[in-house]
């Protein structure tokens, strides 16, 4: 793929330039994204015409959100939905971009003089530090702890991008004193290609696994994007990244380690964060064992004499989530926090909405405690596998859905009971979809029972509770659940957090 580079800075020099534009924002959406972006503008004088291929019916929530606050100048603002106009874009002084649209091969974008996004206009005018995140797996997890520890130990900071909050919405409370966590993916980074505006005072990149390959095609290319988190950094700067090897076949193909790549190629001080001990020769963040066998992070950074114990005991289950939290203490041991202190915050943080979130419980029949946990989030392979092991013992997982042309073979071996290196499920549950399609040649050639595929979320928890009220199934004789897709939710919802949103509502309701 021919990656797009935009042109240095920013149509808009200053805020005061966007009075009496006339701007196309192509997308409204319901995650917020657009809808900030045509706020924003308003609020600042501009000609807003809002493009979307969604009708008015399908963007009701936001379109009802807009029309009913008085505060918003309506005057100046249009809409035209269901389809997009050529003229819309020639007409426009410049556009704004949704970062989920190939600009690539797009007859609309090309006829647009000036293109931005809401995270080029945000780091456009804003003066605050930035601290920026990436990867594939981790990333809502790792930037929700980071926002969260910042907060406790005192400092003014905001979180946004990918975590459906635009940056848009808070841009004129910062100032160079509150530091901004930015949680960014391939696509809103391939937005600010060439730009020059994305500078971090840290930038992280999770673990990389393959992802969106619908889209790129190549890990390379989806790679590449990823990289553009440190373009621009200094050596002035800190630059976060993997010490561990990649899964099997996902690394580059001339060899190495992505993360290995990452840190020859940054200009910023490079930290490496690793599943055991780092070598001596670098900095970061590790995982270890106390005297007591009890799992902690120690970190080791430029101007500090010893390795630091920065994490002890924490509420959110996983040696996933685990990692999650130590990278995110490490950015707070940069940050000035004393390890003491991150102990204590980040050990009472208990995780985000659909990652992994314990929502409700009930009894079953053989009266067993159940607990059901959220991981709507999980949408790679990778990830439903990490969350089926995550409580380190058998629990009955739900999953499937739409594909995104990711290979599912990590799954179904995390899922063999054959696999001495797996936690085979208790019970596994099926929803329907493309994803669930690829996976269930691998479950039936690795001899894994399973229910489904069922065509909706009603028909799947009414079989779960038919089992749940026999004594004598593996449902009612275990005692936790687990609904991790592993997939994309479209067809069946709107996107992951609609699927999260109906699954609590809907168990909530039948149990």
């Amino acid at each position: 793929m021919n990656a797009h580079v935009y042109p240095k800075g920013c149509f808009f020099k200053s805020v005061d330039d966007i009075k009496d534009k006339h701007i196309t924002v192509m997308g409204l959406g319901l995650n917020g994204g657009g809808e900030a972006a045509v706020r924003f503008l308003l609020k600042h004088g501009a000609f807003v015409l809002v493009t979307d291929m969604k009708t008015e019916e399908q963007l009701k929530p936001t379109l009802n959100s807009i029309a009913h606050d008085a505060s918003v100048n309506k005057e100046r603002l249009t809409y035209v939905l269901g389809g997009h106009r050529i003229q819309d874009f020639r007409d426009a002084d410049c556009v704004i971009k949704n970062p989920g649209v190939k600009i690539q091969g797009n007859e609309f974008l090309s006829a647009a003089a000036a293109i931005e996004s809401d995270i080029s206009l945000f780091l456009q005018f804003t003066k605050a530090p930035i601290i920026a995140v990436t990867g594939s797996k981790g990333k809502s997890s790792t930037v929700s702890a980071i926002h969260y520890g910042l907060k406790q130990a005192g400092f003014d900071a905001f979180l946004g991008g990918n975590i459906t909050v635009s940056p848009l919405t808070f841009l004129e409370q910062t100032n160079e004193n509150t530091p901004v966590v930015l949680e960014l993916s391939s696509w809103q980074l391939a937005d600010l290609r060439g730009r020059g505006l994305l500078k971090p005072k840290i930038s992280l990149i999770t673990k990389i696994v393959p992802d969106h390959q619908n889209w790129y095609g190549n890990m390379e290319d989806y790679v590449a994007d990823k990289k553009l988190i440190y373009a621009d950094q200094t050596p002035d700067d800190f630059f976060i990244c993997d010490a561990d090897k990649d899964e099997l076949g996902t690394g580059p193909k001339d060899g190495g380690s992505w993360g290995d790549t990452f840190a020859r190629e940054c200009k910023a001080k490079v930290l490496r964060y690793k599943q055991d001990r780092l070598d001596n020769s670098q900095y970061g963040v590790w995982l270890s064992y106390d005297s007591a066998d009890n799992l902690e992070a120690l970190a080791r950074i430029p101007g500090k004499a010893a390795d630091t114990k920065i994490l002890g005991a924490v509420n959110v289950p996983g040696r996933h989530m685990r990692q999650n939290l130590m990278n995110a203490a490490l950015v707070l041991y940069l940050m000035g926090v004393a390890a003491p202190d991150i102990q204590k915050i980040l050990g009472e943080w208990n995780g985000i909405p659909h990652r992994l979130q314990f929502f409700h419980q009930c009894k079953s029949a053989a009266q067993k405690t159940v607990r059901f946990y959220n991981d709507s989030c999980a949408t790679v392979p990778e990830a439903a596998a990490a969350a089926s092991a995550a409580f380190g013992k058998p629990v009955i997982c739900v999953m499937g859905g739409t594909d995104k042309g990711l290979d599912f073979e990590p799954l179904a071996a995390a899922l063999d009971p054959s696999n001495v290196a797996s936690t085979p499920t208790a019970a596994l549950y099926l929803l329907a979809g493309s994803g669930t399609d690829k996976l269930l040649p691998l479950l039936q050639k690795r001899g894994i029972n399973f229910c489904g595929p069922y065509n909706s979320l009603g028909e799947l928890l009414a079989d779960l509770k038919r089992d749940f009220e026999s004594p004598e199934s593996a449902a009612a004789q275990n005692d936790t659940v687990v609904f991790s897709p592993g997939c994309t939710s479209f067809g069946m919802f709107a996107n992951e957090f609609d699927r999260g949103e109906k699954f609590m509502a809907a168990v909530k309701e039948m149990f």
